[in-house]
């Protein structure tokens, strides 16, 4: 009996080397057809969140180490890294010249940074961050950064000459937590976290018009100053928050345990009274949503023109949900990829006419897999212009070595929060000429950590978390780890 159990894992042992394409023989762009999709792990360990769990540890680890936690657990906060509050344009290739403040560039000035420390945060670690901007009955438009901190969030505007103005925080709702998430529809801020018992909290930004906070931030409370709270998600857990403005739904994703009958997939609030959010259904099948866009879609699958979708990625494979009813939502296609590790976010082209997607695995470059086997960043191109069949047609491979996180696109630019790397923006306008990714090219970036300059980066956790592109100033703030919020402004001519 132990012969044959012998002699049956090394058959499986050679069926699966086999199964997976050598690293001396990487396939090329546009090969998609004959890749074999092998992902990192077993079917059972994606599903059981083993995989999840694992570059939770990893991040948490990385955190421990640049928050320089000692065994009395105390914050020693980083030493050198000042406040920038002057414009400092990208000159020779480099922004500053103070020792750890300064930052490898192209075509991207820094027009103001500002720690995390200065923007009212005691644990002093960044994660996600997402734009407001209001404009006055006569048309006086003010622009707001939401900055996402272990222990809560913090207000800033960014001034026009793109200096920020700390306005105040609102606290965690329970605990602190490395992972907080927030979206906005209308004028009110929906934001989540992986803190147990946390919830939605819903957040009126009008709060923030008020000039006297320029001078006199605001610890806003989580007892009075939210609008609502919404305490349905199964244990209060989401790892991140969806927007679809459209439809008035914010999704809360990755909402453990994934034994729960909604299975961590999309969970679907109405918010449309958001003094009285509502539970509108979920999407249970094909488990676990790590990330997701939702929106209408508008492109060349006429099937569903008027449709609304969710492009979501799901750790082992990048699915497309019909969710026009949230009651009864169902999967248009499942679909897996060449050297999948972790599919993590991503976000179509153009929103108008929905034809191709990029997607980021958070864990290729890592763990050197397929195109990332040289750990520089490479973010997938698919084509979408058929939802029932997706295709796989290039990459992009930065010329960096780095892990990449979130991205979004405007104007056919993609902006990379690629962690240690920085902000690295890719222009893929392209793609509907040649969706390999040949012709995409980096127009411009922003090193936010130096540390690792001397070797081309290093893929490990740190820097930047996340952008935000879309204020019509043009100014692009990015939220770091350890650091704080940089704001940018692209210089470049294309």
């Amino acid at each position: 009996m132990q012969l044959r159990l012998g002699v049956a894992l090394v058959s499986l042992v050679v069926a699966l080397v086999s199964a997976s394409p050598p690293k001396s023989d990487v396939l090329n762009r546009g090969e998609e057809k004959p890749f074999i999709h092998v992902p990192l792990a077993p079917t059972d360990d994606y599903k059981s969140g083993k995989v999840h769990e694992m570059l939770m540890e990893k991040m948490m680890a990385a955190v421990d180490k640049m928050r320089g936690v000692n065994s009395a657990g105390i914050f020693e906060p980083r030493e050198g890294i000042k406040p920038i509050a002057q414009f400092t344009p990208c000159v020779d290739g480099y922004a500053g010249k103070e020792v750890n403040n300064t930052y490898a560039c192209r075509n991207l000035d820094l027009y103001s940074f500002t720690p995390h420390a200065d923007m009212g945060s005691t644990d002093r670690v960044g994660s996600d961050v997402w734009g407001w901007a209001h404009t006055s009955d006569g048309g006086v438009t003010r622009e707001f950064g939401l900055v996402a901190q272990m222990d809560g969030t913090a207000f800033v505007e960014v001034l026009a000459n793109g200096q920020i103005a700390y306005l105040g925080r609102l606290a965690t709702q329970t605990v602190s937590s490395i992972w907080r998430d927030i979206k906005v529809i209308g004028n009110y801020a929906y934001i989540g976290s992986e803190a147990e018992g946390h919830g939605i909290q819903v957040f009126d930004l009008l709060k923030l018009l008020d000039v006297s906070l320029v001078k006199s931030p605001k610890n806003f409370s989580i007892h009075t100053d939210l609008t609502a709270h919404y305490d349905e998600l199964p244990i209060g857990r989401s790892h991140n928050v969806v927007a679809h403005a459209a439809k008035n739904l914010i999704v809360a994703v990755g909402s453990v345990p994934r034994t729960d009958i909604c299975a961590a997939g999309l969970i679907f609030i109405d918010v449309t009274d958001p003094s009285s959010p509502k539970s509108a259904g979920c999407a249970a099948a094909d488990g676990y949503v790590h990330d997701a866009q939702c929106l209408i879609y508008y492109g060349p699958h006429t099937k569903y023109n008027g449709t609304d979708v969710c492009y979501s990625f799901n750790e082992d494979s990048f699915t497309i949900y019909n969710v026009s009813d949230p009651a009864e939502p169902f999967i248009i296609s499942t679909t897996s990829y060449y050297g999948v590790s972790y599919s993590h976010q991503g976000w179509v082209i153009d929103e108008k006419n929905q034809t191709h997607l990029l997607l980021n695995d958070e864990d290729d470059e890592v763990e050197s897999r397929g195109w990332a086997e040289d750990q520089k960043t490479v973010t997938y191109i698919w084509d979408i212009t058929d939802l029932e069949h997706p295709v796989l047609t290039g990459y992009y491979k930065s010329p960096a070595v780095s892990i990449d996180h979130n991205l979004y696109v405007l104007n056919g630019l993609c902006y990379e929060s690629n962690y240690n790397s920085g902000l690295r923006v890719v222009n893929v306008s392209s793609v509907t000429k040649d969706p390999t990714g040949a012709g995409f090219f980096e127009a411009a970036f922003f090193d936010v950590h130096p540390e690792d300059d001397d070797v081309n980066g290093v893929a490990e956790y740190g820097g930047a978390w996340s952008v935000y592109p879309y204020f019509e100033s043009g100014y692009l703030i990015v939220n770091t780890l350890e650091r704080g919020l940089f704001v940018l402004k692209y210089a470049g001519s294309t």
